[in-house]
């Protein structure tokens, strides 16, 4: 879309211009090591300090100019420091910045264009709270408000999901890397496996819902009826994993012929990440419970929240309350993010962009013998290696390798996968087809690097 160029430093970030980290980088990150916590973790692995970003560009200190397929972690979902989205933040900081819960035309303007956002059939049937302003926030909030609604317990969640790094929130996250040194958490938490079509045996959804099923209805499951299930519609941190069509339908079904409430997590799926404004959206599926974060500030400003079915509706004033619930400035960045994306047709562009990033990434799959699976819908796609696309046995020590290689070469991205073997793709939707270009050009250089050394570690 030719209007998106203005939205971005450049077309195509300038080749990078020094050693990596750059010596004026080197010092900062140094600063960070001695004076900010050891909790520290992404640049360690994309060792740069950034001084500022545009669209889907990032410059560090030095000057050196990166492709961001990592988009803050999936926040940046209309570019960095869009500037539409700014104007809409400059005029808010000028009149309000912090008002609790008291009600503004700013949030219920808010709140109307989301419930605006759903589907026609169902708009009348949920209300939008605000909470913290994190993504694990609007988890915990979920979680409680289940709790309160069913007067149970126990919570339902799934294998390479992941939630946030609360105590609430990491209980219902899977992988126990996350958990070192913690001796407890929310009890009464159990994992279901998910729909991961492949690496199931039989290459169908049936298993995984049956298995869920018996954790409800059989007696010998170990498991006392739980208050909800909580699941995210594509799993994210697990590797970009997009279920088979009908599960998300299946699982809601047999939760609610069971009386248990269901939690879509959309915090990294939603707000048009996959060319809808929710991942539900794509599906029959109805959830209970939405919980919405990330995305929903547009350039990177802190909102999370719960779109709830009103017959859900169970706290009383105060039940779940937070300083910086709905900050009014972060509240004008997603109306902004709105309203461009509305003004853009960005949905319909991160529907053509991704699967025209899908069909690059299928071509080099084609031609390298550790790529297993291409997989993702919109602008979140994953890419999966594998020492052997017939064992599929994951290839971890090539995907480390491989984000390197990329790095140097000016591309950013994250990897995750229930294995640590998969390229996690999520580029700004504003990202243009030349930019995909750029950064297509920049994986087939380190991906031919990457295999003809590993090639030649199996030969010898």
């Amino acid at each position: 879309m030719e209007i998106l160029k203005k939205y971005h430093l450049s077309e195509r970030s300038k080749i990078i211009s020094s050693s990596l980290p750059g010596e004026k980088s080197k010092k900062i990150l140094e600063l960070q090591k001695q004076i900010e916590g050891s909790i520290v973790s992404y640049p360690k692995n994309m060792p740069i300090a950034i001084k500022r970003a545009k669209g889907s560009i990032v410059e560090d200190l030095d000057g050196n100019q990166f492709i961001d397929f990592f988009a803050g972690c999936g926040v940046l979902n209309v570019g960095h420091c869009n500037d539409f989205v700014l104007e809409y933040v400059k005029k808010q900081q000028e009149e309000l910045i912090h008002a609790l819960d008291f009600p503004t035309e700013n949030k219920i303007s808010l709140i109307q264009k989301i419930i605006k956002n759903l589907p026609k059939e169902i708009r009348d049937d949920y209300k939008v709270c605000f909470g913290g302003p994190t993504g694990s926030d609007a988890v915990e909030a979920a979680i409680k408000l289940a709790k309160i609604k069913t007067g149970r317990d126990g919570i339902i969640s799934f294998k390479g999901g992941y939630h946030g790094m609360t105590c609430g929130a990491l209980a219902v996250t899977s992988d126990i890397g996350f958990r070192n040194h913690i001796s407890s958490l929310m009890p009464n938490v159990h994992f279901a496996p998910y729909n991961y079509s492949y690496r199931n045996e039989d290459g169908n959804k049936n298993n995984e819902l049956v298995a869920f099923e018996e954790m409800l209805t059989n007696s010998h499951s170990g498991i006392s009826k739980p208050a909800a299930i909580i699941v995210e519609p594509i799993q994210g941190e697990g590797g970009n994993i997009v279920p088979e069509d009908g599960y998300l339908e299946e699982l809601v079904r047999i939760a609610h012929e069971n009386d248990v409430l269901v939690i879509f997590d959309e915090i990294q799926c939603g707000f048009f990440r996959t060319g809808s404004f929710l991942e539900f959206m794509n599906t029959k599926a109805v959830p209970d419970i939405i919980t919405f974060s990330k995305g929903f500030g547009g350039i990177g400003f802190p909102i999370a929240g719960l779109i709830y079915k009103r017959e859900v509706e169970a706290w009383n004033p105060g039940a779940h309350i937070g300083t910086f619930r709905g900050n009014q400035v972060s509240i004008s960045a997603a109306i902004g993010a709105l309203d461009f994306i509305e003004k853009y047709d960005i949905a319909e562009h991160t529907k053509t962009i991704g699967s025209y990033l899908m069909g690059k990434l299928e071509l080099l799959k084609i031609d390298n013998p550790f790529i297993g699976e291409v997989r993702g819908r919109g602008m979140m796609i994953g890419v999966e290696f594998v020492k052997n696309k017939e064992s599929k046995v994951p290839f971890p020590e090539f995907v480390k390798k491989y984000r390197k290689e990329c790095f140097e070469r000016g591309l950013l991205f994250e990897v995750g996968g229930h294995y640590d073997n998969v390229l996690r793709l999520v580029p700004p939707l504003v990202t243009t087809k030349a930019i995909v270009d750029a950064a297509i050009e920049i994986m087939k250089e380190a991906i031919t690097a990457c295999t003809e050394e590993y090639m030649e570690q199996t030969l010898a």
